[in-house]
């Protein structure tokens, strides 16, 4: 996600290009957005489509969903001609990307490639190593989606229920339903759009943050459109549906996590921060030009900005060993949902590229990504051919031609505006032969 700042220009307009960012990666229809940090989560972007239209977005549903994962996938390294493809892919990429380093990690059905490049720590020209944990943001809303489709098929609630029977006070209450929430078309604002949510936290951006307040600032500002009018990427969505889990579930949300997929899915270099700053060992530093004091030639570290204002919405933190197990589960559905659960979440997609049920489709590439300020994570999974691709970056810094998003001084401004882990996504994905093709941001 990122925030709005209208103290500084460079934050800004940093903050509606991510939010942006996110919609536009992940739907393809409403422009750019990212997933949790202030940029990714403060989105204004609104449309009144949340679709593409042409064939179904996941072909073959059925085929995708019980498609058993190979020994080869996991045993064995890819092909050396498709590694040297990929290898430059991802180097054109990050000399294209405003990064210092990257993380990249593709998953095939003929074995596992990972690598690392650049730098994770500038200032003491530390080198960035595969297993390395970043903040990923609005992957996180994935999680909460998933948890909330497995409280469903256990029949403990219902996508249709409306909010109000979990949260009160909630605008239009009746109406919303967790369904539209989860396809954030429920007309609830995002407080991430608020000057009252992003002048306290670029001010002082290791201040810690409840979600009964942040929900309370998204609430005064909604409702935007009558329920299931448009597509609007908001962040409150997600922390409303947090409720949910933990009203339904009993527990805090952070060991609904670890109990309903971090654990069964065996992630256990992943984790949920709450209000705690650090990060698990090792880490990427990461920067970014949101804030109070960041500069195009002068970015600042967001390394240990407290992530608690992001919520069931971008709180995660993981490494690609862990993202490249759950983006597969993700996509398939296996090991988290039952068959005929995954099949209604692969199906919702009314069109050939669209956001539904807390995760993006675009041409078969099943996904989401995840920005927090400093970090930028892509995470799709081909359904065409049972490929996974993961991107971590220490960078939520776009490059190229960007109107609005900031950019460093020594950017060329030649390229399509693009977010980094986005910009080698791209290059990945058309190093395997199936193109990702996410509308530009601006």
């Amino acid at each position: 996600m990122h925030l709005r700042d209208r103290i500084t220009p460079y934050a800004r307009s940093s903050a509606v290009a991510a939010l942006a960012a996110f919609a536009m990666a992940a739907t393809a229809t409403a422009g750019p957005a990212s997933a949790s940090s202030p940029r990714d989560g403060t989105s204004t972007v609104a449309s009144t489509t949340t679709s593409v239209a042409g064939p179904p977005c996941v072909r073959h549903v059925y085929k995708v969903i019980h498609t058993r994962p190979t020994a080869q996938m996991f045993r064995h390294d890819l092909p050396r001609h498709l590694v040297a493809k990929l290898d430059a892919a991802a180097r054109t990429g990050l000399h294209e990307a405003a990064t210092p380093g990257a993380i990249v990690g593709v998953r095939t059905p003929r074995g596992t490639w990972t690598n690392a490049y650049g730098l994770a720590d500038p200032a003491e020209h530390g080198r960035m190593r595969v297993g390395m944990h970043t903040r990923v943001g609005s992957i996180t809303k994935t999680f909460t989606g998933t948890l909330v489709l497995q409280l469903a098929q256990e029949g403990r609630l219902s996508l249709d229920d409306p909010i109000s029977k979990y949260v009160p006070g909630v605008p239009n209450g009746h109406r919303v339903t967790l369904r539209l929430l989860a396809d954030m078309t429920s007309g609830v604002a995002s407080y991430t759009a608020d000057t009252a949510f992003t002048d306290r936290y670029f001010a002082h951006p290791r201040a810690t943050f409840d979600d009964d307040e942040l929900i309370a600032i998204g609430l005064a500002d909604s409702p935007i459109f009558a329920p299931g009018a448009m597509f609007y990427y908001s962040n409150t969505n997600s922390l409303l549906l947090g409720k949910v889990i933990e009203k339904v579930t009993g527990e805090p949300l952070a060991k609904a996590y670890r109990r309903m997929i971090f654990r069964p899915l065996g992630l256990s270099d992943t984790s949920w921060p709450g209000t705690r700053t650090a990060l698990p060992r090792t880490y990427a530093q990461g920067f970014t030009l949101q804030g109070d004091t960041a500069t195009p030639d002068n970015p600042s570290n967001a390394t240990h900005w407290n992530p608690s204002w992001g919520g069931a919405a971008g709180e995660i933190i993981s490494n690609m060993p862990d993202l490249l197990t759950y983006g597969r589960a993700m996509g398939t559905g296996q090991g988290l949902l039952r068959p005929a659960t995954q099949v209604e979440r692969l199906r919702s997609f009314p069109g050939s590229a669209g956001y539904r049920l807390a995760v993006g489709c675009v041409d078969g590439w099943v996904g989401h990504t995840g920005e927090l300020p400093g970090y930028n994570t892509t995470l799709f999974y081909d359904t065409t051919t049972d490929t996974t691709v993961a991107v971590q970056t220490n960078s939520d810094i776009a490059s190229g031609d960007c109107p609005q998003s900031p950019t460093l001084n020594d950017d060329p401004r030649t390229l399509v505006c693009s977010a980094p882990a986005t910009r080698i996504f791209v290059a990945l994905s058309a190093a395997l032969g199936h193109t990702f093709t996410p509308p530009p941001i601006g």
